[in-house]
């Protein structure tokens, strides 16, 4: 079983950024993608940034030039640098491990395992 641990939320004012962190209770070179989603209250939860095992990146248009997808294989850790926040960014952000490679970087069904999510709050 793997457990994926999110850290870095908060609150943070427009223009800010803010670095959240993804910790993996097994080593993450087993893992074949990582990613990051999102879900803001009342709508569903949306694909944010994923990196494939061999460092290939893949980031929604919502966020491409803002977002940063990374990972440390060596600490198990995955994570999103955000930088330019903007109010519609607020949302609780989860993180997905796929081992299976197969389906799309942006689909939920891609992935087996979730964090619990940590909340992004971007207000001035």
């Amino acid at each position: 079983q793997v457990q994926l641990v999110e850290s870095g939320g908060g609150s943070v004012q427009p223009g800010g950024s803010l670095r959240l962190s993804c910790a993996a209770s097994v080593p993450t070179l087993n893992i074949y993608r990582m990613a990051w989603f999102r879900q803001a209250p009342g709508k569903e939860r949306e694909f944010a940034a994923a990196i494939i095992l061999n460092g290939r990146t893949y980031s929604a248009d919502s966020v491409k030039g803002r977002f940063t997808v990374s990972r440390d294989n060596a600490k198990k850790t995955a994570y999103l640098q955000m930088n330019n926040l903007a109010p519609e960014d607020t949302a609780v952000y989860y993180c997905a491990a796929d081992y299976r490679s197969t389906g799309n970087d942006n689909s939920r069904s891609s992935y087996q395992y979730w964090g619990q999510g940590t909340q992004v709050t971007v207000s001035s």
